[in-house]
């Protein structure tokens, strides 16, 4: 934790009073992914973000699972996350899920319908569509009673409403059906989930709470102080806090802030799981997929993704980002150390022979790491004749001095394209030319087929073709 906070000290400066009403050694933030998929890089930022607050005013973070919702959440998802959080260095002071609260909730629930602050009501979900985008009240806002209201809801917690006209009940907020925000207009609260078992209390529970309802009554009773959470949340502020105000609760402050968005790139875990559950990448780990497990595949390294994210800190603009910068940072992070090897791509390599190279193989000894020799060492092979990238070749005139990177100058004596259109190059070695401001830089190898290796380099792309991806675009 102090070896996390030492490395990024620098960029802690601009975060001191971004938490409204903060007192050093008192905050208390949380994390709350659904257990319903693998971390991604939006999580990452949500995670980071908490984590880094929290340490910077010397207080805690909670990471509570929210698994409210059975029909997609898997063990699997939890440990996975857990993992994901260690590998990023987040370290969170305590871990609980929202089901660990599941009986008091229920209490807070028929307080709510007691002091007529919700109802009970069977419509579809296209009708309450409807109804929220015109503003149209449920026939059942005011149709029972309260006891009637509690009596549902017990029928809807032992999942026996069929005494109430055989349909699929729900609790609803009576909020505000006129307000601007659609969201907010009677938002429903407990929904029926009778069918599905729970990865953690199997069929005890057959109604579950929204995370509308729990949210703000968990953050609340587990001494959260500020909720950090993406922007997209922000019309949803009013209903946390109506919520905490009428049930009694004690405040939470909110902090919002963007959420990531790059360039060819899906974040939603339910079109990701369509990708795993199809086939078309290699499980949630894909080095192209944005999870966690797939990015660090592909290369990334933890201190990058930090930086990146302690960066871009809490804004809340919104801007599509190219994945370009944090590969950037993380080449900055990983370049001091990295082993450096050398390969020429071999259906379109160019040969050179040197017309005064060496007779046979030589061997020399090269550190794998320039500026680093401690780091081991490398053997390197020189021959008469060298293998060059097609690239590198193609504009090089005769008479043309070059370099050979590791070795020396060279001058182009004869250049040659074959029937097949394969070119091929004859140089001679300028051992006493000591001149390379201005010389082309190639890099090369010593062609001998007992000791060349084979070797694949995949260059990954993107499985979303599309460079911006909007909401309501058919993925399948």
């Amino acid at each position: 934790m102090e070896k996390t906070q030492g490395a990024h000290s620098s960029l802690y400066a601009n975060y001191k009073k971004v938490l409204k009403g903060a007192v050093d050694g008192q905050v208390v933030t949380r994390f709350p992914p659904e257990p319903s998929g693998f971390l991604h890089i939006g999580h990452v930022k949500a995670a980071m973000l908490n984590y880094h607050y929290a340490k910077i005013y010397g207080g805690k973070m909670l990471l509570r699972f929210d698994d409210t919702n059975p029909m997609n959440e898997k063990i699997e998802f939890v440990e996975s996350i857990q993992k994901d959080l260690k590998t990023l260095d987040v370290h969170p002071d305590a871990v609980s899920h929202t089901s660990d609260h599941f009986p008091k909730i229920i209490d807070f629930m028929k307080k709510a319908i007691t002091d007529g602050l919700a109802y009970a009501a069977c419509e579809t979900g296209e009708v309450m569509k409807e109804q929220r985008d015109n503003g149209l009240e449920s026939e059942y806002r005011t149709k029972h009673s309260a006891a009637d209201n509690l009596r549902i809801f017990g029928e809807m917690l032992e999942g026996k409403t069929e005494k109430w006209e055989g349909k699929k009940w729900c609790i609803r907020g009576k909020m505000n059906m006129q307000n601007k925000k659609k969201c907010l207009r009677d938002p429903v609260f407990f929904r029926m989930k009778m069918d599905i078992p729970h990865h953690r209390h199997g069929t005890t529970y057959k109604a579950y709470p929204t995370y509308d309802f729990a949210c703000p009554i968990v953050d609340s009773i587990e001494g959260v102080t500020h909720a950090l959470r993406t922007s997209e949340y922000n019309d949803r502020n009013e209903g946390y806090h109506w919520l905490q105000e009428k049930l009694g609760l004690r405040k939470v402050e909110m902090t919002d802030f963007s959420k990531m968005q790059f360039i060819h790139t899906e974040l939603s875990k339910r079109k990701l799981r369509y990708f795993v559950e199809k086939g078309i990448c290699d499980g949630w780990e894909d080095p192209r997929f944005p999870t966690v497990q797939g990015i660090m595949r592909h290369g990334m390294t933890p201190m990058a993704l930090t930086k990146f994210m302690l960066e871009n800190g809490a804004s809340k603009k919104t801007v599509l980002m190219e994945w370009d910068k944090i590969w950037a940072i993380n080449k900055d992070v990983i370049d001091p150390d990295v082993f450096r090897y050398t390969a020429i791509r071999q259906d379109t390599s160019v040969k050179l022979t040197l017309s005064n190279g060496p007779k046979g193989l030589t061997f020399e000894t090269h550190p794998l790491v320039q500026k680093k020799p401690e780091l081991g060492s490398k053997t390197v092979q020189y021959g008469k004749n060298l293998l060059v990238e097609h690239d590198d070749a193609k504009d090089l005139e005769v008479g043309e001095k070059i370099t050979l990177l590791k070795w020396g100058n060279c001058k182009i004596t004869a250049k040659k394209e074959g029937k097949n259109g394969k070119l091929s190059l004859t140089g001679e070695l300028l051992p006493e030319d000591k001149d390379f401001k201005k010389t082309k830089k190639l890099t090369w190898i010593a062609e001998d087929k007992n000791t060349n290796v084979e070797i694949e380099i995949w260059e990954l792309g993107h499985i979303i073709s599309k460079r911006v991806v909007e909401e309501g675009d058919d993925i399948t």
